[in-house]
């Protein structure tokens, strides 16, 4: 993922999108294409369920390249807090200890 990560973040510099002035703007982004993937989900679109959550992975790594922050590392980070977390799974969510 480290290799596409980096080609994601290329062609935002292509497009003169990593610049933190952006921010705000890409993150609209990111809850616009997040609020395709709830859509996809209800209407059972499998291929546009595919499509919206590669679309949210691509505005979720130019946002952080944005913030000057490594979208690998922040994932690191989000597994490591979660990676030994204890709970149990009620009506399909995650409840933690």
């Amino acid at each position: 993922m480290t290799e596409l990560t980096q080609f994601v973040i290329e062609w935002g510099k292509d497009r003169n999108l990593i610049e933190r002035k952006n921010a705000d703007k890409q993150m609209i982004k990111v809850v616009e294409e997040v609020g395709e993937l709830a859509a996809s989900l209800l209407k059972n679109d499998e291929k546009n369920i595919v499509d919206s959550i590669g679309d949210s992975f691509v505005t979720l790594i130019i946002l952080s390249a944005q913030l000057g922050l490594d979208p690998t590392q922040c994932l690191n980070e989000a597994y490591s807090e979660i990676a030994n977390r204890k709970g149990k799974t009620v009506d399909g969510t995650f409840i933690k200890e």
